[in-house]
């Protein structure tokens, strides 16, 4: 069995590739034939179907018999994983990012105070 450090590995390995998620967002569309999945691609139809068997060892597809086809179709299981692997690290990143721009603006506001008091200089009047 694979571990679920593993499986988030394949499935970022699967989805570094672009051709894959585009592959992918086909399928979101509904189950697909290698011959369809290549129609929107310059490349041949083994080219396609090695894709197919990295997003398959990746778990984010299967695929099916139907005669002499082997429909594939979307498996979102593993995406949600690597989506609650990602969710845990965005409160710290909002974190960083809501400090920043605490941050930035307490400079923007310290700045237009400095040049608000360059324009009050003091005038100096001679006692005559």
């Amino acid at each position: 069995m694979m571990s679920h450090k593993d499986s988030l590995s394949l499935t970022f390995a699967a989805l570094a590739d672009p051709t894959r998620r585009r592959i992918l967002a086909i399928l979101a569309n509904g189950t697909r034939t290698v011959t369809q999945l290549a129609e929107p691609f310059d490349m041949t139809q083994p080219a396609i179907s090695k894709h197919l068997r990295v997003l398959q060892r990746a778990g984010l597809i299967v695929r099916g018999r139907e005669a002499q086809w082997r429909p594939a179709r979307l498996r979102a299981a593993p995406l949600k994983e690597a989506s609650d692997w990602v969710e845990q690290y965005r409160q710290n990143w909002e974190e960083s990012f809501d400090r920043l721009g605490a941050y930035l603006q307490s400079m923007q506001a310290e700045e237009q105070d400095n040049e608000g008091k360059e324009d009050e200089e003091p005038k100096n009047e001679s006692a005559e």
